[in-house]
């Protein structure tokens, strides 16, 4: 019995630059986590590890559901938690600023990127119809005499 092969959905421009925005931001929260931890932010410090990894399973979590319109408010939520770390390390209010900021440029430029892909498929496959459906000539041009030919 021969193999089948599995077709793999194509992925949005946005749903992959919103994926690597989250994972990125899971990254990163491994090292804040150890920088809250090693400054003893939180009581008993061990939370700011547990909490740490938490979240950043949740956003790993988070960077899976991006295809969907609630998993994209889903991970805009997640950036309005990472901002609010900044009770915890005022240092993270930057750092979630600009991961917020990526965020957003990524979902608003994946958009237009996408719209105009879209566009793009749409005209070709118009003119590939349109070269399908066109009727094919076939009349033989005639021979131009070259040198040496006799009439």
């Amino acid at each position: 019995m021969p193999a089948r092969t599995r077709v793999r959905r194509e992925r949005s421009l946005v749903e992959t630059l919103l994926s690597i925005v989250l994972v990125l931001e899971a990254v990163m929260l491994f090292f804040a986590s150890l920088v809250i931890f090693g400054l003893d932010r939180l009581d008993p410090d061990w939370s700011a590890l547990v909490y740490g990894g938490i979240l950043m399973a949740v956003l790993a979590a988070a960077s899976g559901v991006q295809r969907w319109a609630w998993g994209v408010w889903f991970g805009a939520a997640l950036q309005v938690v990472i901002i609010a770390i900044g009770f915890i390390e005022p240092a993270m209010f930057l750092v979630g600023a600009g991961f917020a900021a990526m965020w957003v440029y990524c979902y608003v430029r994946g958009r237009q990127i996408d719209t105009q892909k879209l566009a793009w498929r749409a005209a070709e496959a118009q003119a590939e119809a349109e070269t399908a459906s066109a009727p094919s000539s076939t009349s033989v041009t005639p021979a131009t005499p070259t040198e040496g030919d006799t009439p």
